[in-house]
């Protein structure tokens, strides 16, 4: 608020921008990339192997196999679970793009649930109305950071014999209940990209306790090779390899690992100041009349990859266009996550209408980001609250 006072009316609350999301490196970091640069491997090293260990044991997770980005992931998580032509997968609509289109590239069909208006996550009880004969797998995306319900939608998955890939891109170092997310679904995939909780630059990785889907995502991101000799069907010699599957380069390089051992090392203190930020944001709009704060359900504990703030029309003089530009011409980097996938051009070809997932699209006429990061100082914090109080008070009707 005291930052607020100090500018004029006219003024921006800030000088510069402030992006809603934004990396933290370190000399430590830039040391562990030194180190692989003059060391014998760049790619396919030790460097790899020690990420994925790493992963596996901060989530509570048997195997972890590391990739090139979080959508190729998804696309080895959707190969292993061995989805193809003709088969269904749920998800939301309320993600990034590569929640579903991992489905479409091994031939299968994506088929949108509505979330749930609390939690902005998939509603388990619109999943159950969704499941066919083809249904082969659910994708639920912990959107924001904040767990989906994974005690029933396993349940439901357990029930209909289908695999539950969890798309966590959001919540590295969330749990549910006593449990770590990436421990529990059959497959759960992490992103590393800059504004992730920890970053490789780009990079992703699959964890999982199913030996049979860790020798396919090992295969499948390397051309759908093999050199296990439990695996090959003849023998040639010590050089011999085999092409089993179609796979993919999808190979994460020793750079981008050694970066992710480095950050990893620094995991628990990035989430704890995602959430007192977080903590500072609630405590500061939650009695702001018109604008919904995000809602936590009882078991899961958000790392808050994002927070947003819902702006209800009825209380404001403008839409939600004119609010976000507000907001950005007082230098907060707001955005907005996301435009339900449905709605997007190459989707509407394929025959998705509007309207067939309700609650997503009210949610997405009303939302916005707001900068959410570890790197913040507090006077940033204070910025984005003096920022969202200026411009509330400017629409409020």
């Amino acid at each position: 608020m005291a930052n607020q006072q100090a500018q004029s009316s006219s003024s921006p609350v800030r000088a510069t921008l402030l992006p809603y999301g934004q990396q933290w490196l370190d000399e430590q970091d830039i040391e562990a990339v030194v180190q692989v640069l003059r060391g014998d491997f760049l790619t396919q090293g030790p460097a790899i192997k020690a990420f994925e260990l790493k992963v596996a044991n901060y989530v509570g997770a048997k195997y972890a196999v590391a990739f090139t980005n979080g959508t190729a992931a998804l696309h080895g998580a959707c190969f292993a679970a061995q989805i193809g032509k003709g088969d269904e997968v749920i998800t939301t609509p309320i993600t990034f793009l590569a929640s579903s289109n991992c489905v479409l590239y091994q031939g299968g069909t994506p088929v949108f649930a509505d979330i749930d208006m609390n939690t902005y996550n998939i509603d388990p009880a619109q999943i159950k109305q969704k499941i066919t004969a083809r249904t082969k797998a659910i994708i639920a995306v912990d959107f924001t950071g904040q767990p989906v319900e994974v005690d029933q939608i396993t349940t439901i998955a357990r029930d209909h014999n289908l695999v539950f890939i969890q798309d966590a891109a959001h919540s590295l170092g969330s749990t549910y209940g006593d449990r770590k997310i990436g421990s529990v679904a059959d497959m759960t995939m992490f992103s590393f990209h800059p504004v992730k909780h920890i970053t490789t630059g780009e990079g992703g990785i699959i964890t999982t306790n199913n030996e049979l889907y860790f020798r396919r995502l090992l295969m499948f991101r390397s051309h759908g090779m093999t050199r296990n000799l439990d695996e090959l069907t003849r023998n040639d010699g010590p050089w011999y390899y085999e092409m089993q599957e179609l796979g993919y380069n999808y190979r994460m390089t020793d750079i981008q690992a050694a970066l992710g051992v480095s950050q990893m090392d620094k995991i628990d203190s990035f989430i704890a100041r995602r959430r007192e930020i977080a903590k500072r944001y609630t405590e500061a709009f939650s009695s702001m009349k018109g604008i919904v704060i995000p809602a936590q359900h009882d078991l899961a504990d958000s790392s808050w990859h994002l927070y947003v703030l819902r702006w209800i029309p009825e209380f404001f003089n403008g839409d939600r266009k004119a609010i976000f530009k507000a907001l950005r011409e007082e230098n907060i980097g707001v955005n907005v996550h996301y435009i339900p996938v449905y709605l997007q051009p190459y989707y509407q070809q394929l025959g998705y209408e509007q309207g067939i997932c309700p609650n997503a699209e009210t949610y997405y006429s009303s939302a916005i980001t707001i900068p959410c990061f570890p790197k913040m100082q507090d006077t940033d914090v204070d910025d984005v609250i003096a920022a969202v109080e200026k411009v509330y008070g400017r629409f409020l009707k």
